[in-house]
């Protein structure tokens, strides 16, 4: 590796929902990493790190997790460190997924979701409401990649899906058409 760039190397990943109003069932939104390796890099995850694991190396951990969007500020946040990742890892891509459990929600019903990606704690590299994939039931909002040199770059966008969780990390490293 050569050249002034450093690269990407820890990047934190935040998610923010209001609580569903008195009455009705809480909304429950979830980060998910995929990871990808050179040989396989848009096809079928490597791991998978949410609520319920963690990664194998302990280089992507969930840091808060909500089921109702009852926190403080940030909800949800995901440690992503990116420079620990094992060289055979070519690719990162982060979603976010509501939760089906009390029946079908979009980012329409959800009330003022929002996400944040910043590196370092300090630099914000995007920043979004979901406004664009309000009908999606689930979402991928950032994407990590190795660049020729093997320094991790930054691939911003929301693109939205409309699979059940479950289907939903076995597609969200798929290419995206435009």
């Amino acid at each position: 590796m050569s050249g002034f760039s450093k690269g990407i190397s820890k990047v934190e990943v935040a998610l923010k929902w209001d609580p569903s109003p008195a009455g009705q069932p809480p909304t429950d939104l979830d980060i998910i990493a995929a990871t990808f390796t050179s040989e396989d890099a848009y096809g079928t995850p490597a791991y998978l790190v949410h609520f319920d694991s963690r990664s194998p190396d302990g280089t992507i951990f969930l840091n808060r997790d909500s089921t109702d969007g009852r926190g403080f500020g940030w909800d949800e946040v995901m440690t992503l460190e990116l420079d620990r990742l094992a060289e055979r890892y070519a690719r990162v891509v982060v979603g976010v997924v509501i939760q089906q459990r009390t029946g079908h929600k979009t980012f329409a019903t959800v009330l003022n979701p929002a996400m944040r990606v910043r590196e370092e704690r300090y630099t914000v590299l995007a920043e979004d409401d979901f406004g664009a994939v309000l009908g999606a039931t689930a979402a991928t909002i950032a994407e990590f990649a190795r660049d020729d040199s093997g320094e991790w770059t930054f691939r911003p966008g929301v693109h939205g899906f409309e699979e059940d969780p479950a289907a939903f990390t076995r597609v969200m490293g798929r290419a995206h058409r435009l």
